[in-house]
């Protein structure tokens, strides 16, 4: 499988975890390092907060993710920046530059991520 390959999957594993309510899935898609950018929410560093921050969007019973416009640009040897749209069943947004990066197991995680909540729906 190569690189960009590797990095769709981890989108794909991202959105399916969060579709199924399951934050600790979607945490487990970032590095233990990752720094998570969430505009107007603030920062969170590690994967310990980011799972806490995606808990709390659950449980405010946002669901169904889905990306459109999904732009995809390799950066360095292992990775790939995402940008897109998304949308939810109550809100949507951008992804403004998601850094997914194959780890030493094979499968790419997010390094970083920035994106941001436009309005509610």
């Amino acid at each position: 499988m190569d690189t960009l390959a590797r990095c769709k999957a981890g989108i794909a594993a991202w959105q399916q975890a969060f579709n199924q309510q399951d934050a600790a899935g979607c945490a487990a898609q970032y590095t233990e390092e990752c720094v998570m950018e969430a505009k107007p929410f603030g920062v969170f560093e590690g994967r310990e907060a980011i799972q806490a921050f995606w808990q709390n969007i659950i449980d405010q019973g946002f669901a169904d993710v889905q990306y459109s416009d999904v732009r995809w640009e390799a950066e360095g040897e292992n990775g790939y920046i995402l940008s897109s749209s998304w949308t939810m069943n109550k809100a949507f947004g951008v992804v403004h530059r998601e850094h997914w990066v194959v780890q030493e197991d094979g499968h790419a995680r997010l390094v970083s991520d920035y994106f941001e909540v436009q309005g509610e729906r």
